[in-house]
């Protein structure tokens, strides 16, 4: 009965370390995942004790008018981005329409805070040079979870140090006030993903659905929506507005900015 019972123990543990093995077979996208998910731990833990409060604190005392028009303004910040990467891509037409969006919303819409380009059918759209890079044909590489900034590849993690040269905050010449605003613009952004924390915390293993999430969402903005659907129960929405996964594709444009 005894070697009965042991040899049911052995192939019970056999069993679970397989499940195990399998669950932790490598992604060929992810080389360096063991350094990725520790820096993964650091970002969450931040994330939990810093980021995430003061997001909350700011959603809870901040009008909520002002979060948008706020919100509205960072994003207005994108449009150098936008129309420069839309013009290395050669696409002149959004190149133009981005640049119409800009230009109406900084002067009617009072420097960004308001948003009349959309009520005037000009949507918004988001381009980055990560996104040239791969419409250019550059692989993105491994998966990298950078300190602070959290999931990019080696790809967006170049474009990411690019795209700082496009955006109009990096001109402040005082160093006060320069990181004053970055830490705004973080918390604001972080304020708005905080319904997305819920889908992330339920999710088995939150790394691997981090990373599969921006990868899917990479090479779709990319793509421009030309590849095929991944099924999923739930999404994530992004830093930039873009959601993903992914029962359905993620929408290739920011939605207009509502109250969070």
């Amino acid at each position: 009965m005894l070697r009965v019972k042991f040899v049911a123990t052995l192939l019970a543990v056999v069993a679970l370390s397989a499940c195990a093995t399998s669950q932790l077979k490598p992604d060929p996208r992810d080389p360096w995942e063991r350094l990725n998910r520790g820096t993964f731990a650091v970002n969450d833990g931040l994330d939990r004790a810093i980021a995430k409060p003061l997001a909350r604190t700011y959603r809870k005392v901040t009008p909520e008018f002002a979060q948008v028009g706020f919100y509205n303004f960072i994003q207005n910040l994108r449009g150098p981005r936008i129309i420069i990467n839309n013009l290395l891509q050669g696409d002149l037409r959004e190149s133009g329409r981005a640049t119409g969006r800009f230009l109406l919303n900084t002067v009617v819409g009072v420097g960004g805070f308001l948003d009349p380009a959309t009520a005037a059918s000009i949507d918004a759209s988001d381009e980055d040079l990560g996104q040239t890079f791969g419409k250019w044909g550059v692989p993105p590489g491994p998966f990298l979870m950078l300190p602070i900034f959290g999931p990019s590849t080696v790809r967006d993690t170049v474009g990411l140090y690019g795209d700082r040269y496009a955006d109009p905050v990096t001109y402040i010449d005082d160093d006060v006030w320069r990181y004053g605003f970055e830490a705004a613009r973080f918390i604001a952004r972080r304020a708005r993903l905080l319904p997305a924390s819920d889908v992330l915390d339920r999710s088995f293993d939150r790394y691997a659905f981090l990373r599969n999430a921006y990868l899917q969402q990479r090479e779709f903005a990319v793509r421009n929506g030309n590849i095929e659907e991944t099924p999923a129960d739930e999404g994530i929405e992004f830093d930039d507005g873009t959601e993903a996964p992914l029962s359905e594709p993620p929408p290739g444009t920011d939605p207009p900015a509502q109250p969070p």
